[in-house]
């Protein structure tokens, strides 16, 4: 059992947010199991990917003009700064007024609910995330995505890979590249992998549109999804 006013880190991957158009019902029940969770005693930090909005955004503004990766990186920053107001908007009277946008600052927060977006170039979300954790002393970070598992291989490219429900950091890390890149296909960067092991933090890789599996694992119980620690 976890103690009461634990602060637990939430990457809410942006195709949660915005799939195709805004998925309201992701945000209703979204909403409603944070604010459930928040009654039992738990508080949040949230952090908003970009999503397709950022691809989309990004794919025009090359289309019109070569742009370098930074001023690309800054377009995928702004779509995680709206999807961060989104959910600061779904959660006002419980989340702090101000979205955080850079993670090693001090937030002097009373609120249950912190909304975070992206920061600067050549950073990821899950990095910001790791960074949050850090700044916070959060030693949860759920990692809400479109897959139920880490897999040993691409389960696109090998129908024998074989899922992963526990792994350490160590053995993790041999999974994924030693480089982060924007178009990085990994279900965790691996400069957020980095750090995440030295601070000895536990990352949860959880399916988003599966909730239930998001709230057994804060609560305990049996849940489909890999932790890694």
């Amino acid at each position: 059992m976890h103690s009461t006013k634990e602060r637990v880190v939430v990457s809410v991957g942006g195709s949660l947010i915005v799939p195709d158009g805004i998925d309201t019902d992701f945000l209703i029940r979204f909403k409603a199991l944070i604010l459930d969770k928040v009654e039992k005693g738990f508080s949040f930090s949230i952090i908003a990917g970009g999503g397709k909005t950022a691809r989309r955004y990004q794919e025009a503004a090359h289309i019109v003009t070569p742009l370098s990766q930074a001023d690309l990186d800054w377009i995928g920053i702004h779509a995680t700064r709206l999807n961060a107001q989104l959910l600061r908007n779904i959660f006002v009277g419980h989340a702090h007024p101000h979205i955080i946008k850079n993670p090693t600052i001090d937030i002097d927060a009373d609120e249950p609910v912190i909304i975070a977006a992206g920061w600067k170039p050549g950073c990821s979300t899950d990095y910001d995330a790791v960074l949050v954790a850090k700044n916070q002393g959060a030693m949860r970070l759920v990692n809400l995505s479109n897959i139920d598992y880490v897999y040993d291989s691409d389960p696109k490219k090998n129908p024998g890979a074989k899922k992963i429900e526990k792994i350490n950091w160590a053995n993790f890390r041999k999974l994924i590249p030693v480089e982060w890149d924007p178009g990085l296909s990994s279900p965790f960067d691996p400069i957020a992998a980095k750090e995440a092991e030295s601070l000895g933090l536990e990352v949860a890789i959880i399916n988003g549109t599966k909730l239930e599996e998001f709230s057994n694992y804060l609560d305990g119980l049996p849940f489909t999804g890999t932790v890694i620690s």
